[in-house]
C-alpha cells in the first residue's frame, strides 16, 4: 500500500495521514519518493533491506509536503531525518539503523515479530 503525495497539505492533514498510517500498518516506511522511485539514497537502501524480509509493506511518499511530514514524524519518533520505519506503532529508525539490525541477524525478527 503507498500514500501518494497530495499537494496543498495542511500541517493538520499531514499530521493526520503520519498517525493514520502508523497506527492502520504493521510496517510502514516514510521515505523520499514511492517503492517504484525512490529519490533518495537512504530512501531507497531502507526499502531494499525491508523487501529482504516482507513485501507487504506500506510507503507514504513525504516530498510533496516534507517539511510538515518531519514535524508530524518527530512528534513520533523525536528524528526528523526520512526515511522512518515504524513496526506495529514502533519506531525501529532510519536506514543506518536497519543496515545495523540486517548486520546483527536482527532484521528480520524486528520486521516479522
Amino acid at each position: 500500500m503507498a500514500f501518494d503525495p497530495e499537494p496543498d497539505l495542511s500541517e493538520e492533514e499531514v499530521r493526520d495521514r503520519v498517525d493514520s498510517a502508523i497506527e492502520e500498518n504493521e510496517v510502514v516506511l516514510f521515505m523520499k519518493g514511492t517503492s517504484l522511485m525512490p529519490q533518495c539514497g537512504y530512501s531507497r537502501r531502507a526499502l531494499g533491506l525491508i523487501n529482504q524480509y516482507r513485501d507487504d509493506i506500506a510507503t507514504v511518499d513525504t516530498l510533496e509536503a516534507l517539511e510538515s511530514h518531519r514535524g508530524a514524524l518527530e512528534q513520533h519518533s523525536g528524528w526528523e531525518t526520512i526515511p522512518q520505519v515504524y513496526v506495529d506503532g514502533e519506531f525501529i529508525g532510519g536506514s543506518d539503523i536497519l543496515a545495523e539490525l540486517d548486520e546483527r541477524g536482527e532484521l528480520n525478527e524486528t520486521l516479522n515479530g
